[in-house]
């Protein structure tokens, strides 16, 4: 990390969390933020659900909520990028404060409640990305909608010709009822509208579906199955939880979901469970807690195809994309592995 970056980091937590955020979101927009100097590896290049990756580190949805800074998030050497969540009409949110950072625990609470400009907005920026990249967008529902489900085809619909992927988003616990929609019946029907938009595409594209981690086995093996039935491209693993479990943070009692360390193993046993589920067959996206090379690789060989992060930029600036690449090239050079693909859940059970 560059003094530069140091300085730019220490300003930023001195500024409310939310405010911090959308001055380090004005900054990259407007050229000021140290981009890191991207690492390149063939070992790294790898296969999402037909998406082909430069490398297997994502931006998670929420740090770009609307699109604003896509050039600089893609230069700055992620394999693919995920902005929003995107809703049909756009909302304010849930009151301030409602994001808070636990620096004792490497973590975040947040409350947003999808907060964003609305789809047409993001949709305008996304006419106008960069050609190079990987951009895929997280689909939600406004929190009045009386029809969630016709929310996210309404989105993808709008959205989509600008997209190279979607993710609809069930797993988050900011907006009023929204994860009961991972139950099986309301599974079914709205990835149903989801997938009856994506078949009349012109480009059709993959469709993620974000879960939570607070899900039991027997949640986690309907969840599969309906993924599975629908034709679904691949499974983010996880959305942020509501456990508080082994938090030393003051703000830990704060309502709303925890990300960061907290939240790794967590997440990596969901993960590893949904890929013994679905025997490898359908690809997963490992989320929740990453911040070293050995955390993005653990998600690997616990089942993931990619990971992403975002928590921890907060604490470790952007020239984290770069340290956590070169390191999980070495590593998985000293295991003998050529591909991100060959390691792709090689110590699975571990984590069972």
């Amino acid at each position: 990390m560059s003094l530069f970056e140091k300085a730019g980091l220490a300003a930023l937590r001195c500024l409310d969390p939310e405010a911090a955020h959308a001055a380090a979101l004005r900054a990259l927009r407007l050229g000021l933020a140290p981009l890191p100097q991207p690492f390149v590896s063939d070992r790294l290049r790898c296969n999402l659900a037909g998406l082909a990756l430069d490398n297997p580190l994502g931006l998670a949805a929420g740090f770009d909520k609307n699109a604003q800074a896509l050039g600089p998030l893609v230069r700055a050497g992620f394999g693919f990028v995920e902005v929003g969540a995107a809703t049909p009409r756009p909302q304010p949110g849930n009151p301030r404060p409602r994001l808070f950072r636990l620096p004792e625990d490497s973590a975040v609470i947040n409350r947003f409640g999808f907060n964003n400009e609305g789809a047409d907005v993001i949709t305008s920026r996304l006419a106008r990305r960069p050609q190079a990249g990987v951009i895929g967008l997280n689909l939600g529902a406004n929190k009045d909608s009386s029809d969630r489900a016709a929310d996210f085809a309404q989105v993808l619909e709008r959205c989509a010709a600008h997209l190279d992927f979607a993710t609809v988003n069930v797993s988050s616990p900011n907006t009023e009822r929204l994860r009961d929609l991972q139950g099986p019946a309301a599974l079914t029907a709205l990835l149903d509208r989801v997938m009856t938009v994506r078949s009349g595409l012109v480009r059709p594209l993959p469709i993620f579906l974000k879960i939570a981690p607070d899900l039991s086995d027997d949640d986690l093996a309907a969840i599969a199955e309906v993924a599975q039935a629908a034709g679904v491209d691949a499974i983010v693993a996880t959305n942020t939880t509501l456990s508080r479990e082994g938090l030393h943070s003051p703000r830990a009692a704060e309502a709303g979901g925890l990300s960061g360390a907290p939240l790794f193993e967590r997440s990596t046993r969901v993960l590893a469970r949904l890929s013994q589920l679905t025997d490898g067959a359908l690809p997963l996206v490992g989320v929740g807690g990453v911040a070293t090379a050995e955390q993005a690789y653990a998600k690997i060989r616990a089942g993931a195809s990619a990971v992403q992060l975002y928590t921890a930029l907060v604490y470790g600036g952007l020239s984290l994309v770069p340290e956590v690449l070169s390191g999980l090239d070495a590593l998985l050079a000293r295991d003998g592995f050529a591909t991100v693909a060959e390691a792709v859940g090689s110590d699975r059970g571990a984590w069972l």
